[in-house]
């Protein structure tokens, strides 16, 4: 095949691997990533160590084929070219700016594969572009700075606004905050940037204010977001209509009229969800705004887009499951945001060998029996064996491909893979526990005993 022998025999044994392999190569291309860094950086400068090779080694880390930074780099020294302490400080210092430009960089690379593949899900919304707006908050770190070992509290790296895609199901933009205790709001004005025209952006109350759906507006774009009722000056029009019902609950439909600080009013639509069941914070309505037109979206499916943003809390528990994203011996917020984009890369790189599964085996059996975690783990067993057999040079030709000549690879080693041995195990209902009082006096007991037990009762 494309490498021989030994190639097909790793195709054949493991092809997620492969596929893993061939679309970091194409995705991570070293002379693209340099150029992207020279173009975004403005305070550090390439040395020796090259960017490309820093996030080729962490892609490595968030894919769990090395347990750290350390151990990849003590895999092959030779390969990165520099100390580990230069290493490190290439890492501490990595810019946000260059994290973010990384992850577009990367989902306008991918896209075009996911589009040959042709296994995209259905569009949302015809003839608009979803996109589904969150905040992800870096775990604590360990007190690993002479600052932080006297602190109790723990230390927050930072946090992150991310865009989600939910029709390739891949992340396509993300804005760093080094500040773990800025407020989420306070990013919103670098997200305005990135609307284009006829796009749909989906977000929960937190987000909802004044600036910021009147700045989508003015981009002839619009918005799907749960209303905060203290964060806009909004008064209702008209009367409140029953539209339907939607998966979970009845639907309604009243004018509001949205005024910012200028005066300057936006007409906009009131749909409301009168719940089936209450949400974890005891509520039983949820009030969206939309601007969408009714003849394009009607109040049952604003409703069902909005729903759908659970889509991108998937993603973060993937994120957080099945790859390293959230290293939390990086206590240096620019390396930690770093660490976290370039595990976003990752699953964009994911999301793509699962769009290769669907093209060959069918949405719905990826879709519903596809688990991450065992993806996730053959692809860690095997990749250290797979590049001592096949080393470094060997891929070169994946990043020299067009977006179909992968696309056609890939869909062609997804049809080796199979699926049983990747499966989810979804578990039953939970038993309800039982606690029992602690007993002061008995502190411990047998478990031997207390099988034994078991059996002379029956």
């Amino acid at each position: 095949m494309l490498l021989g022998k030994l190639f097909d025999r790793f195709a054949n044994g493991s092809p997620v691997t492969v596929m893993l392999r061939g679309t970091l190569e194409y995705a991570l291309r070293p002379e693209l990533l340099d150029q992207l860094f020279t173009e975004t950086a403005r305070h550090q400068y390439t040395h020796k160590l090259l960017f490309s090779t820093l996030v080729d080694l962490t892609s490595l880390v968030v894919c769990r084929v090395h347990r750290s930074h350390n151990a990849a780099y003590q895999a092959d020294p030779a390969q990165v070219g520099v100390s580990l302490k230069a290493l490190y400080d290439k890492l501490d210092h990595t810019e946000p700016a260059v994290s973010a430009a990384l992850v577009h960089h990367i989902g306008e690379r991918l896209i075009p594969v996911l589009q040959q593949l042709g296994a995209g899900l259905p569009p949302r919304l015809p003839g608009y572009r979803v996109r589904i707006l969150d905040a992800n908050h870096l775990a604590a770190t360990e007190h690993r700075l002479k600052e932080l070992r006297a602190l109790r509290a723990g230390p927050l790296p930072g946090h992150a606004l991310v865009a989600y895609d939910p029709q390739w199901m891949m992340v396509t933009d993300v804005i760093p905050c080094e500040d773990g205790h800025t407020q989420e709001r306070a990013l919103l004005g670098d997200v305005l940037p990135l609307v284009q025209p006829k796009d749909v952006w989906v977000a929960d109350r937190n987000f909802c204010t004044t600036s910021f759906l009147f700045g989508i507006a003015t981009r002839q774009s619009f918005v799907v977001i749960r209303q905060h009722a203290q964060n806009l000056h909004w008064r209702l029009v008209g009367k409140r209509h029953r539209r339907g019902r939607s998966t979970t609950g009845e639907v309604y439909e009243q004018a509001v009229a949205l005024r910012d600080e200028e005066g300057n009013v936006l007409t906009a639509r009131r749909v409301t969800v009168a719940l089936a069941e209450p949400t974890r914070d005891g509520d039983t309505e949820l009030h969206i705004l939309t601007n969408l037109p009714e003849g394009d979206a009607s109040a049952v499916e604003v409703a069902e887009l909005y729903r759908g943003r659970w889509t991108i809390e998937s993603a973060f528990g993937e994120l957080a499951t099945t790859l390293s994203a959230e290293i939390n011996t990086l206590a240096y917020p620019k390396a930690a945001l770093f660490c976290f984009c370039v595990g976003l890369v990752a699953y964009d790189v994911l999301a793509v060998i699962k769009a290769a599964l669907r093209a060959a085996h069918g949405e719905a059996e990826v879709i519903e029996k596809l688990s991450g975690y065992y993806l996730a783990n053959e692809i860690s067993r095997t990749y250290a064996g797979m590049m001592i057999a096949l080393p470094e040079e060997c891929w070169h030709v994946f990043g020299a491909m067009t977006a179909g000549e992968l696309g056609r690879l890939l869909k062609d080693l997804a049809k080796r893979v199979r699926l049983e041995t990747l499966q989810k195990h979804p578990r039953g209902p939970k038993k309800p526990v039982i606690k029992n009082p602690k007993n002061k006096k008995q502190p411990h007991v047998s478990t031997a005993r207390v099988l034994e037990a078991r059996k002379r009762t029956g």
